[in-house]
C-alpha cells in the first residue's frame, strides 16, 4: 500500500464508510477504491478534489507525504499568506497561463477557503455558480473588485 492509499483507507474508515459507500459517492466502482487503497492504481487528478472533500481533508494532505492531517487547512506558502487577505472578498485573478483557468478569465471570483497550497474559488457564470480548486502557484495577480460593479 502506498501513502496515498493508506490515507484514503484510514480516513474512509474513520468516517465509517465502506468501500461501496465511498465508491457510490465518487461515482466509481468498489474495485477502483480497492485499487487506490492498495496502491496498484492512483486516482485520476480530477478525482483528488472530490476525494479530499468527501474525506474532509485537503488535497495537499492527500498528495504530499509531509503534510499532516492536523495541518490540513494551513496556508503553507507565501502566496497563500498574501492571498489570505482576499479571503471572502470579490476579486479578479490573473494566471501565469490564461489557458490554465480559462473559465475564470475576466470573472469576479471569491476565495472561499484554502486547502494547503490550493484555493477553493467560486464565481458566477452564465451557466450558474462555478466552484473550482486551483493551485496557488498558478495565480499571477489579484485585483480587488468594487462591490458596486
Amino acid at each position: 500500500m502506498n501513502l496515498l492509499g493508506e490515507k484514503i483507507a484510514k480516513k474512509r474508515k474513520d468516517l465509517g464508510m465502506t468501500q461501496n459507500d465511498f465508491a457510490d459517492k465518487l461515482m466509481v466502482t468498489r474495485q477502483t477504491i480497492s485499487r487506490w487503497e492498495a496502491g496498484t492504481v492512483l486516482p485520476d487528478i480530477d478525482k483528488i478534489s472530490d476525494i479530499a472533500n468527501l474525506l474532509n481533508v485537503s488535497c495537499d494532505y492527500l498528495l504530499k507525504d509531509e503534510i499532516s492531517e492536523e495541518n490540513k487547512t494551513q496556508i503553507i506558502d507565501g502566496p497563500g499568506k498574501i492571498l489570505s487577505e482576499a479571503l471572502g472578498k470579490k476579486i479578479r485573478l490573473r494566471f501565469f497561463e490564461d489557458e490554465t483557468d480559462i473559465d475564470l478569465y475576466d470573472k469576479d471570483c471569491i476565495i472561499e477557503n484554502f486547502e494547503g497550497n490550493w484555493a477553493r474559488i467560486t464565481a458566477e457564470t452564465k451557466k450558474g455558480k462555478l466552484e473550482k480548486l486551483i493551485p496557488l502557484s498558478s495565480i499571477l495577480s489579484v485585483e480587488y473588485v468594487k462591490e458596486d460593479r
